[in-house]
């Protein structure tokens, strides 16, 4: 078995982003900027935009978080979107989920111009990628697919299997996988049959959101499995929805949790707002 390292091509990629957008800057003056929207103490939200807040910057980039409390009303969202849309200074922004009950997502991510929409999720976007026409696409599918061209695994002809039909990962990631020419099936915690279906995978991809949710009897001998999953256990330990131990004699490939999908994330995220950056001079 041989580990995915999305840790290792992380910094990779962020390392040449680095060198990319000093090269902007040089040249044109121009420096990526992304702006991440925090309403409320979600304490997992907190790392999640502090990390992305680290990254950024490290990247070059000009990073701003702006921090709301948990009774900003959802007229006052969507009038910062609307003033962040305006601003030809900001090319991607970001507003991190959840939000507090009296907002409702939907709106919010319809809100964002779709150009600096970096997290992939405004319908337009979601619309261009399933017409085969991306834009802005998902961070996690998107850092999976790099995972998988690094390794060298070509999805074509493949059967894959994605459990998991969120429209954050599960549903663009079937479509990403789909695209590079693989047979994909969607399969969900209320597919019958699952591990059997698992079992005929050449490319499993798991984020259902439990966690060791799939062990042995779902994998095939010599398969790609790709674990999404970021759950604690009993003790407090990251643990992904896929059982590392019972599967990693029968994966040909596999990824860690942590340091494998989730730096991907990140290094994805910074990559399509670089993309944004360039595209604003159009």
């Amino acid at each position: 078995m041989q580990l995915l390292d999305g840790k290792a091509l992380a910094l990779k990629k962020r390392a040449a982003l680095a060198e990319k957008t000093a090269q902007l800057l040089a040249e044109e003056g121009l420096k990526p900027c992304l702006v991440v929207v925090l309403v409320g103490e979600n304490p997992a939200s907190q790392v999640y935009v502090r990390n992305k807040e680290k990254a950024a910057i490290a990247a070059g980039f000009e990073s701003r978080v702006l921090r709301y409390p948990d009774s900003l009303t959802e007229e006052e969202l969507l009038e910062l979107l609307a003033e962040l849309n305006q601003d030809t200074g900001v090319h991607g922004i970001l507003v991190q989920l959840p939000l507090p009950s009296q907002i409702r997502e939907d709106l919010v991510l319809e809100a964002i111009d779709p150009a600096k929409d970096v997290d992939g999720f405004h319908p337009f976007n979601v619309g261009r990628l399933w017409t085969g026409d991306p834009l802005r696409v998902p961070s996690t599918p998107a850092g999976i697919m790099a995972l998988l061209a690094e390794y060298g695994i070509n999805p074509a002809g493949k059967k894959a299997v994605v459990i998991g039909r969120s429209n954050i990962v599960g549903k663009p990631m079937a479509e990403m996988l789909l695209a590079a020419d693989a047979t994909v099936t969607i399969a969900h915690s209320k597919t019958e049959n699952l591990a059997q279906l698992a079992s005929e995978a050449d490319i499993l991809v798991v984020a259902i959101g439990r966690g060791h949710f799939v062990g042995s009897d779902f994998v095939k001998e010599g398969a790609v499995v790709i674990d999404v999953g970021m759950n604690r256990n009993a003790e407090g330990k990251l643990i992904g929805d896929v059982d590392f131990e019972a599967v990693k004699d029968k994966a040909a490939f596999l990824t860690p949790v942590p340091g494998g999908v989730g730096p991907m994330t990140i290094a994805m995220l910074l990559e399509q707002t670089f993309q944004a950056a360039v595209g604003s001079r159009n």
